[in-house]
């Protein structure tokens, strides 16, 4: 059972190592494609997720105001919106530089 897991492992880390040689050698950049990807993986994926918790936490916030006071509940709805607007925009500007870093400086891909 070791060894098997030790020919996994060296399968796994191995193998692809020698898949890419032959893409190094041609000088397509090297890691930098990659990384890139991932940066703006993680980047998206970093703001999407804290733009749903604040929209969730607004929302929360504003139904709790207009249930105390429902008089006001125009207004509070109101500025629930501009502000969901406003926290939305933290995620296309993330979309946005994210398709610049992939798409603007030439990298390929294949």
């Amino acid at each position: 059972m070791r060894r098997s897991l030790v020919f996994a492992v060296v399968a796994v880390l191995g193998i692809p190592g020698v898949a890419l040689a032959q893409e190094a050698a041609k000088g397509t950049g090297g890691w930098v494609p990659a990384f890139t990807v991932l940066a703006t993986c993680f980047a998206m994926a970093f703001a999407a997720g804290l733009c749903g918790l604040g929209q969730g936490r607004a929302v929360a916030a504003a139904v709790d105001a207009m249930a105390r006071q429902p008089g006001a509940a125009a207004r509070i709805q109101t500025a629930m919106i501009i502000g969901l607007a406003l926290i939305e925009s933290l995620a296309i500007y993330t979309l946005v530089i994210a398709l610049i870093l992939l798409f603007v400086k030439g990298i390929t891909f294949a």
